[in-house]
């Protein structure tokens, strides 16, 4: 398996691109050269410079040390999202695709009422009334991000159920709780990590949307979305203060993009037989 994801050269560069953030979200004290807050009037909107290697912000902060420590922001937020989101998805995907009938039909249904909503207006709804944190930004996007895994692991549970395995388990006495946690989600897993590979790419995505409309994190804390609002009133003549933290979200995102393609091929074998690869 790792040598055939080795082979794989874009996956793999996605892979070390974001292992690269990883590494600045982790070391970040020791790999700032400024203090992502510290306010220096005497270079106020500086560019690019020995000093200042992205340029600084209308405060005189050292943009390259506010996009690293905002990547400590960005993939926390991602992680802690999707993992909330996918831990809703198994747990009603699970129920749904074991028990079936009535029980099926209606967390369905109430999937399907979720998926009627514009996402992202809803989550614009709920920060809204709620008070914008990092907190409330995970757990809302987390809360209204699960419904693609329920039905990943709900379709997998109805042609896995019926295993030989299964029905050997159930013939010697296992409860339904150590079929679906000990058989069934190893074997449905798949999937749903490939869905969260790319979740994490959406995810930071939505938190940059709403830093940007000032209702994500809000400052002083740095995060790729409020650089970019900051930057939104000075484009004509400070144009560092976007395209930085642009390509910084541009890049992360596509790196998520290309592990989770490289994981597909990886993990979901019949996938390339249908499409003939």
């Amino acid at each position: 398996m790792i040598r055939e994801f080795s082979e794989n050269r874009m996956a793999l560069a996605g892979l070390v691109f974001i292992a690269i953030m990883l590494i600045f979200a982790i070391f970040a004290p020791f790999i700032a050269p400024y203090d992502p807050s510290r306010i220096d009037t005497k270079n106020i909107l500086s560019g690019p410079s020995k000093e200042h290697m992205f340029g600084t912000d209308t405060l005189g902060r050292d943009i390259f040390s506010r996009i690293i420590y905002g990547s400590r922001v960005s993939l926390s937020i991602g992680f802690i999202a999707v993992g909330i989101a996918v831990l809703i998805g198994v747990f009603f995907g699970s129920i749904a695709g074991y028990y079936g009938g009535r029980i099926d039909s209606l967390i369905m249904r109430f999937v399907d009422i979720m998926l009627c909503f514009p996402t992202f207006f809803l989550i614009l709804a709920v920060i809204a009334v709620l008070e914008p944190s990092i907190f409330n930004i995970m757990v809302v996007i987390g809360a209204t991000g699960w419904m693609g895994v329920a039905r990943l692991i709900r379709a997998e549970f109805l042609s896995l159920k019926e295993r030989d395995y299964v029905v050997a388990a159930r013939v010697m006495g296992a409860s339904d709780s150590w079929i679906i946690l000990r058989h069934l989600i190893p074997n449905a897993i798949a999937p749903v990590l490939v869905s969260a590979t790319l979740g994490v790419g959406g995810a930071i995505l939505v938190e940059s949307s709403l830093s940007f409309l000032d209702i994500g994190v809000q400052p002083p804390t740095p995060s790729w979305g409020n650089i970019l609002m900051d930057g939104k009133s000075t484009l004509g003549v400070a144009w560092w203060l976007t395209i930085f933290p642009g390509i910084f979200i541009l890049l992360t995102v596509l790196a998520y993009n290309l592990l989770g393609e490289g994981l597909r091929d990886l993990l979901e074998p019949r996938l390339k037989e249908r499409s003939g690869e």
